[in-house]
C-alpha cells in the first residue's frame, strides 16, 4: 500500500478506531479478570452466603439468610426451587464446603 496517497482524515479515522478497539479489549479483559477473582474470593471469604450459591448451582437458590454463624461453621436458610432448605457450611483449610443439607417442610 502506498501511504503517500492516504488522506489525513482516513489516517486519523483508522487510528481512532484502532485505539478505541484496543481500549475496549483491555477493559473487557480487566472486567473478566476482576469477576474471576471475586468469584474465587467468594469461596474463601469469611461470609459464606455467596459460597452457598456457587456450591449448589443445581438448587436454583433465590434467597439466602444467615441463621447461625460460628468460627468455622455457618448455617443458612435458603429458598430453592423445591422449597426451603437448611444448608450447613464448614470451612476447610482454604475454602467453604457443604457439610449438610436439610429439606424443610412448610
Amino acid at each position: 500500500m502506498d501511504f503517500a496517497f492516504v488522506s489525513r482524515f482516513r489516517y486519523v479515522h483508522t487510528i481512532t478506531w484502532a485505539v478505541l478497539l484496543s481500549l475496549f479489549i483491555v477493559a473487557l479483559a480487566a472486567t473478566l479478570g476482576r469477576a474471576t477473582v471475586n468469584l474465587r474470593g467468594a469461596l474463601t471469604a469469611d461470609d459464606g452466603s455467596l459460597a452457598v450459591m456457587l456450591l449448589l448451582p443445581e438448587e436454583e437458590i433465590s434467597e439466602v439468610t444467615l441463621v447461625k454463624a460460628g468460627v468455622d461453621t455457618q448455617e443458612f436458610l435458603v429458598e430453592t426451587n423445591n422449597g426451603p432448605k437448611l444448608i450447613r457450611l464448614k470451612r476447610g483449610e482454604t475454602e467453604w464446603f457443604v457439610q449438610d443439607t436439610v429439606t424443610l417442610h412448610e
